[in-house]
């Protein structure tokens, strides 16, 4: 006998079956698409956004996303089992359609039957299994949200009808074949392939063949009822991430990681700058929050939740959304709270890990660009006193603009415009040039370039702030102030490439500067010397040692670059004892957004928390390669009682220490 079976069994094939059902999948498909349009009036309360530019590339990513459901899978148990159930509920509705593809056009059209033969056998077993995967799946999500209650995870009703839904509609499925099977392939070769269909008919063999045939005409339009049922519910229930979710691939950022929306401080028809309500937002902020699955990621990796300070980045997004939906007029400020806004210190723990695309930060800093640029609102006094002695000296730490080159004092640099040569343009920082514990790693950093024949060139008193505090802050105009000026002495200095021992100052120059015009090389010194040393241009003496590496936000999750200081320590001699959050995953140490300008006065300090991760490696060294990170990592030694046990060090400083003698 040739596999194969007859699609439309006992429910006929004629129009009593045919014209209800697909009548019945059209008026649910309209309500789906009509309810969805409603929510487009929604999203179009945001200000336009271009996100269907490069179309192609956008719908690839997207496919790719979804597909793999690779970021789904960056989080262990409960990723694999959504990957697994979604990957086992698509090959049904693959299955599916193409059952009905068969029947109802390729056959009765053209004469073409597929669904035949060892290609039917490899089919059925394929379906069978997906949709035992699939109810296994569902069934241990089913125990982590209802019995393992995993804390900060939010269930509603949403979540009981999903599963209750999805479990029917599978179970049904299964009896379905299985009744059919009793009746038609019990005994046959055909029923091995449908492992699962077979045990159900099995159960079912004892029932009477004309009771098989009714229970198996109820149950398959019950079963398509709730298939339909299904897909009304979508847009009115957290069932719409299916399409919100996918889509937001389709519209996300595909510019620099971390880049954000210059405004035009010019631009004399603008009233206001920064969002106080929905309207000044993007679509694309609104949509988010009808793409958010409250899967609670973003929660949990945010720095500023895990440390009791009142930031939750998924109810954030959600807040906007309740208030997009409801109270479109409502001020947004207002509804989220100042604190929740001042505690984000920027580092993109959010967003690496969201499965569903959602930019968090953007939204927190046009907000916090309204309270500054229009209500002249900071978190504290410190920081407002930041501001001023940035204005007055090009620096937020009050020290005179004309002492930022001494650090350089008996060092072979060359201050730009005196007439000398040079090889880099050192864009040195504000920490690094006044603040004592990273002037040691600023000359560490010279001092390595000379060793490798390098000629250093720095601004001097010429140099400013980059202005990256200040605009995580929501101060665009000092930020843009600050910016213009260093653009024009960096062009004027005539160099090749400007290096930079500051993540921040990196990220700030590599994306945000382009839109203010530099364009000029930059280059993160842990990039610079990672090439000089591989290339066997700068020699190091290595030194057997152990030490434990904080992977800074800006450099890792804002920039990518996780092996060269890695390769660096190496290089060293280092034995790298890797944190409990590292890479990717490496937690804040609160530096970021600003948050170096002001005090931590709610909660547990960030820095504490990370330097207790260090110390649970229990290696003597906490290396980093930023300035923030290492001001930090100072304060929280203390805080921890780890400071006669971990010494915080710049990468910078190790390196140079591993020079051969004679050469630093």
């Amino acid at each position: 006998m040739e596999f194969t079976r007859e699609i439309y069994w006992n429910v006929g094939h004629g129009a009593l079956t045919l014209v209800p059902m697909y009548l019945l999948a059209l008026a649910a498909v309209a309500i789906m698409v009509r309810a969805f349009l409603q929510r487009r009036v929604v999203y179009r309360q945001g200000r336009s956004l271009d996100r269907l530019d490069r179309i192609g590339e956008r719908v690839g990513e997207m496919l790719g996303a979804v597909l793999s459901q690779k970021k789904v899978l960056r989080v262990a148990w409960p990723g694999l089992f959504h990957a697994l159930f979604f990957w086992g509920f698509l090959l049904l509705v693959i299955g599916t359609t193409l059952v009905f593809i068969q029947a109802d056009f390729t056959d009765p059209l053209f004469g073409l039957v597929f669904l035949k033969g060892s290609f039917y056998a490899w089919f059925s077993l394929v379906l069978d299994l997906a949709g035992l995967v699939a109810i296994i799946m569902l069934g241990g999500l089913f125990v982590r949200r209802y019995v393992m209650r995993p804390e900060g995870l939010t269930t509603g009703p949403d979540d009981a009808l999903m599963h209750g839904l999805l479990f029917i509609i599978l179970v049904t499925g299964f009896v379905i074949e299985g009744a059919r099977m009793a009746v038609t392939e019990l005994g046959t070769p055909l029923a091995a392939w449908s492992p699962v269909g077979l045990l159900f008919a099995k159960s079912l063999a004892g029932i009477g063949e004309e009771d098989l045939r009714s229970l198996h005409k109820l149950l398959w339009w019950l079963h398509l009822l709730l298939a339909v049922g299904f897909i009304v519910s979508i847009p009115y229930t957290k069932f719409r991430h299916i399409f919100t979710t996918s889509a937001n691939y389709l519209f996300a950022d595909r510019g620099p990681k971390g880049k954000l929306v210059t405004l035009d401080l010019e631009d004399e028809e603008s009233e206001k700058f920064g969002a106080t309500v929905v309207a000044d937002l993007s679509w694309k902020d609104i949509f988010d929050a009808d793409a958010c699955t409250l899967c609670k990621r973003c929660q949990d990796r945010c720095p500023a939740w895990s440390t009791a300070k009142p930031l939750s980045p998924m109810k954030l997004v959600n807040q906007i959304g309740e208030v997009a939906f409801g109270k479109p007029d409502s001020d947004l400020i207002d509804t989220i709270g100042r604190d929740v806004l001042w505690a984000c210190t920027t580092c993109r723990a959010c967003q690496e890990i969201c499965p569903a695309a959602i930019e968090h930060v953007p939204k927190i800093i046009e907000m916090r660009r309204s309270l500054v640029l229009m209500e002249g609102e900071f978190p504290g006094d410190e920081v407002m006193t930041a501001m001023e002695q940035t204005e007055v000296n090009g620096n937020p730490l009050g020290s005179g603009y004309a002492a930022r080159g001494d650090w350089a004092e008996g060092l072979d640099v060359e201050i730009i415009g005196s007439g000398g040569e040079v090889d880099i343009l050192y864009f040195v920082g504000c920490y690094a040039s006044f603040d004592k514990r990273n002037i040691a790693v600023a000359r560490s950093f010279v001092k390595l370039c000379r060793a490798a024949g390098i000629r250093v060139g720095i601004l001097g008193k010429e140099e400013k702030c980059c202005g990256e505090p200040m605009r995580k802050m929501g101060n665009e105009y000092l930020y843009q102030t600050l910016a213009v000026e260093n653009i024009e002495k960096i062009d004027a200095s005539g160099a090749a490439k400007v290096v930079t021992s500051c993540p921040h100052c990196y990220n700030t120059l590599t994306k945000d500067y382009r839109d203010l015009g530099l364009a000029i090389e930059v280059e993160s010194y842990t990039v610079f010397l990672e090439r000089l040393i591989s290339s066997g241009r700068l020699k190091i003496n290595g030194a057997d040692f152990s030490c434990t590496y904080h992977d800074s936000c800006y450099l890792g999750r804002h920039n990518d670059i996780y092996e060269a200081p890695r390769a660096l320590i190496r290089a060293a001699g280092g034995r790298i004892v890797e944190m409990e959050k590292n890479r990717s995953e490496a937690f804040c140490c609160s530096a970021g957004g600003g948050r170096i300008l002001a005090e931590e006065n709610i909660g547990e300090r960030i820095s504490v928390k990370r330097v207790r991760m260090a110390v649970a490696t229990g290696a003597p060294q906490l290396l980093s390669n930023c300035p923030f990170c290492l001001t930090m990592f100072e304060d929280g030694v203390k805080g921890a009682d780890a400071d006669g046990s971990l010494k915080p060090k710049d990468i910078a400083e190790v390196l140079a220490d591993c020079l051969p003698e004679g050469r630093s």
